[in-house]
């Protein structure tokens, strides 16, 4: 088995920080499904306000969302993913698929995505360079720059 020295900085473990709980990843899937008002993600997620108010925020300040001004009196606001929300939804369809795989109802998984060409999709993680489809045993990990920043 390959041995890798730990940095003390990892990428899994701040992102982690930001996104490791549950309401995330579902205040997530709402804003792809395009929702972005604070009372349809309330109402969509049976969430409390001060859970919801606060996991809003937590994006917010973390670049993932951006919050807009829509109407000025009274002052209401949306939610829109920023570039960096968006660069999450690979994850989010990954972790879609893991559970459609793996913690499935016998009727099936319970949203499937279609793709624009009109065929059910079916995502996989493909290597930038080669676009072979990527798996555990295919990839050595080695120390980035940053490693030694730590």
């Amino acid at each position: 088995m390959y041995e890798l020295e730990r940095p003390l900085t990892c990428s899994i473990g701040r992102a982690m920080e930001i996104l490791g709980e549950r309401w995330t990843f579902l205040i997530l899937r709402e804003s792809f499904y395009g929702v972005r008002r604070f009372s349809e993600m309330q109402r969509n997620l049976g969430i409390a306000s001060n859970i919801l108010s606060t996991r809003l925020h937590t994006l917010v300040n973390a670049g993932i969302l951006e919050r807009v001004l829509y109407r000025e009196e009274p002052e209401r606001y949306e939610y829109r993913l920023t570039s960096a929300g968006r660069d999450l939804y690979p994850a989010i369809v990954t972790l879609m698929r893991w559970g459609d795989r793996h913690i499935h109802s016998e009727l099936g998984p319970p949203v499937v995505l279609r793709h624009k060409c009109g065929h059910e999709a079916d995502p996989m993680l493909v290597c930038s360079h080669c676009r072979e489809e990527m798996h555990p045993h295919d990839v050595t990990p080695e120390r980035g720059p940053a490693a030694s920043l730590a």
